[in-house]
């Protein structure tokens, strides 16, 4: 299977890091696409099977699938020359282009996946939303699969991924958001910056793994566990309500989610 990979910026090299240092694509059949060449050196110095290219097309033709990795302004003007047609499989990584949008500038008929990873994708720990138009059980199993080596995939309908986007995407800001004014106190309370993050982060990491290794877990459940009566978490907790914490989090998303 070749795989083409148009755009080395943030998203595109960390699409093509982890697909490169998974195991289901070989690295010498990854070509990536950009107008400049810094970022490509680079990859190709991490990984010297990989193929790269400024010429899109050239990249595009003989790909089995064509991950577009690019600016949403940017897409009409890289995709249309592509000209891409089924069997290739096109791979949207654009925010806010729907499928209907993206047909316009391909075969309306061909496989197409909108795909939205978070930053986390960069240590292959993201959490990846996909959605999937006139494609088999099987293309949408293995975009999954592709997906899964960077983090954790997710299938879900087009329609959510406003509000999906906002808990995932956007959420990653908010969970450090967090970590931020945490940092903050325990600095005041006498901890090293370094100290306090790595303290904070590893709860988080914690609470995050109890919650996953778990599917019937619930938070309400852990808080519990950790929630005397008469005890100092309660106290915490109380403050948190009253000072509009759950509120702020649900306007938070909301607000993002459009």
């Amino acid at each position: 299977m070749k795989i083409a990979i148009i755009g080395a910026g943030n998203m595109g090299g960390a699409i093509a890091r982890g697909l490169a240092h998974g195991q289901y694509i070989d690295a010498g059949s990854i070509t990536v696409s950009n107008p400049s060449n810094a970022k490509l050196e680079k990859l190709k110095e991490e990984y010297p099977d990989i193929n790269i290219t400024n010429n899109n097309k050239e990249a595009a033709d003989g790909a089995d699938i064509v991950i577009l990795a690019v600016k949403p302004w940017k897409m009409e003007e890289v995709l249309k020359p592509l000209r891409l047609r089924q069997p290739q499989i096109l791979v949207s990584v654009a925010a806010g282009l729907t499928f209907e949008d993206l047909a316009h500038f391909v075969d309306p008929e061909m496989p197409i996946f909108r795909v939205i990873p978070n930053t986390a994708i960069a240590i292959n720990e993201s959490l990846t939303l996909i959605a999937s138009r006139n494609a088999s059980t099987k293309q949408t199993d293995m975009m999954i699969k592709l997906f899964n080596e960077m983090g954790v995939a997710i299938l879900i309908e087009e329609k959510l991924f406003p509000a999906g986007t906002s808990l995932t995407s956007c959420g990653i800001a908010y969970v450090l958001k967090y970590v931020q004014a945490a940092m903050q106190a325990g600095i005041e309370l006498g901890f090293k910056p370094k100290e306090a993050k790595k303290m904070i982060a590893q709860t988080m990491l914690g609470a995050a793994q109890i919650l996953l290794n778990d599917e019937d877990s619930h938070p309400a459940t852990e808080i519990e566990k950790v929630t005397t009566p008469g005890g100092i978490t309660i106290k915490g907790l109380n403050r948190l309500e009253h000072d509009g914490f759950t509120s702020a989090v649900i306007n938070a998303i909301k607000e993002t989610c459009i």
